[in-house]
């Protein structure tokens, strides 16, 4: 196979496998109300069907980021679709809310391989002055996932039953894997015959664990207990890292590399200020402005319909334009989204001007991820690109974990744990309002991480010599 063709083939490959998750994902945000009502779930467990599967992705992404460095991308890509594809037939068989949730964390699993090698692919196999286009094309296929997700979902769901959604996925993950088999030739692994931080990676998943089960169960004491000590294990990590001499983590990136660390904060800031969103508004859809499903998943299309028709165009600009410009701008506009949700969400709101903020959303946020992203994987050498994936895909899901826990700490807070019913809607709504007043707040902040990145030129003269200091240690 030529390299344009193994170039061709990557592409594809990511491509789909970006499709399928957020797809899974956006398809049953929109079946919550109808999973609550079959297995009897209250407001807190309904917000754990997707916390579960982030949680369970954050923990396992970055062992299997550096995991893939050391084995081969391809083959931990490939065992990562075929687990997710096993995690979405154990959901559609669920039958009860441990079931689902375990089934979830399977598809976590399942997400942390796919994510902690796809981006990493695609960086290894097409030079940089493309990447900016490719890894907008990634991006606008994550969209599109998310696009046809709630409409599928929607009306999968009225017509047929919430579990459909994840014997759809089932065959498209079968359909990944053959191709991968048959079409993506070669194999990806600078860091071949290096050692794996096993120490590390249990640290590191007990600190994660620790701090989004606690921050569920704030503000009583073992919440408190159970964050404070998240955070102190996450210091125990961080030193236990910049000690060994084969990291499962490596936090020299971070050191002396400006755009790389600045970049890798502005994605936290972004995704915790945004991922629950689609969250709270199918509830907000469906319990306070009484839509179907399928009404519902008509409304939440508009977002991620914008943002894939803008992830194209942004990631081109990216390579002509410092990534931090245009991915500022981006975080600028999804920041005002934000607060006009915050002012503007209520029984009366008319759903056009629902529809209008979502739009807004999709824009800023498509102006913001792929430019983002190509300054993340374009600040990194080729050995450390299994790894910067990893940490790229890191703060998105943690990001997104926070996110969603901010949303489950707030229905604690206001409506606690009950189900959602028409007496408690007024509370919802109270705690949908807090949730998008908290999340526009730190949109604002990130924006200054955006800005303070400084110009990607530098961050590769930064990063040579951040390499080079780096073999100095290791020898």
């Amino acid at each position: 196979m030529n390299q344009q063709a193994s170039r061709r083939a990557a592409l594809l490959a990511a491509t789909l496998a970006a499709f399928l998750t957020p797809f899974m994902a956006s398809a049953l945000n929109v079946a919550l109300p109808s999973i609550s009502r079959e297995l009897s779930m209250d407001a807190i467990q309904l917000s754990w069907v997707a916390t579960s599967y982030l949680l369970a992705a954050a923990v396992f992404l970055v062992p299997f980021g550096r995991i893939a460095d050391i084995v081969g991308r391809k083959r931990i890509f490939l065992y990562g679709i075929t687990v997710f594809t096993l995690g979405s037939l154990l959901t559609g068989l669920a039958v009860s809310g441990v079931m689902l949730l375990g089934a979830r964390v399977l598809q976590g699993l399942g997400s942390a391989m796919i994510f902690g090698t796809s981006v990493a692919i695609l960086t290894s196999v097409f030079p940089a002055g493309e990447r900016g286009r490719v890894m907008g094309i990634n991006v606008a296929s994550v969209y599109f996932g998310g696009s046809v997700g709630p409409l599928v979902g929607g009306f999968l769901t009225e017509h047929l039953s919430w579990r459909s959604i994840s014997l759809l996925v089932v065959p498209l993950g079968l359909i990944v894997i053959l191709y991968t088999t048959s079409q993506l030739k070669g194999e990806w692994a600078e860091a071949r015959g290096e050692r794996f931080d096993l120490t590390g990676s249990l640290i590191y998943a007990a600190a994660l664990i620790a701090i989004m089960y606690g921050f569920s169960k704030l503000p009583n004491s073992l919440g408190i207990g159970l964050t404070l000590a998240g955070i102190l294990i996450l210091f125990a990590f961080v030193r236990w890292e910049t000690r060994t001499r084969a990291p499962v983590l490596n936090l020299r990136l971070f050191a002396h590399n400006r755009t790389f660390t600045f970049s890798s904060l502005a994605a936290l800031i972004s995704y915790s200020a945004t991922a629950a969103v689609t969250f709270l508004l199918s509830l907000y859809l469906q319990y306070i402005k009484a839509l179907t499903p399928q009404q519902a998943g008509l409304t939440l299309i508009a977002q991620p319909v914008v943002q894939a028709a803008v992830s194209p165009l942004a990631g081109w600009l990216s390579d002509r334009i410092e990534p931090r410009i245009v991915a500022s701008v981006g975080m600028a506009l999804t920041a005002v989204g934000l607060v006009s949700l915050a002012f503007l969400v209520g029984p009366t709101t008319p759903l056009w001007v629902t529809v209008a903020q979502l739009m807004l959303l999709g824009l800023g946020f498509g102006l913001f991820s792929s430019p983002n992203m190509n300054a993340i994987m374009s600040s990194v050498q080729k050995k450390f690109y299994g790894v910067g994936s990893g940490i790229l895909a890191t703060m998105r899901l943690l990001g997104q974990m926070l996110s969603m826990g901010i949303a489950a700490m707030l229905f604690a807070l206001y409506i606690g744990h009950v189900e959602i019913t028409p007496e408690s809607y007024p509370l919802f709504l109270k705690s949908a309002k807090a949730a998008f007043a908290v999340f526009g707040t730190l949109c604002t902040a990130g924006i200054l991480a955006s800005l303070a990145r400084g110009k990607l030129l530098e961050s590769h003269e930064t990063d040579d010599r951040d390499v080079a200091e780096a073999a100095a240690l290791d020898r």
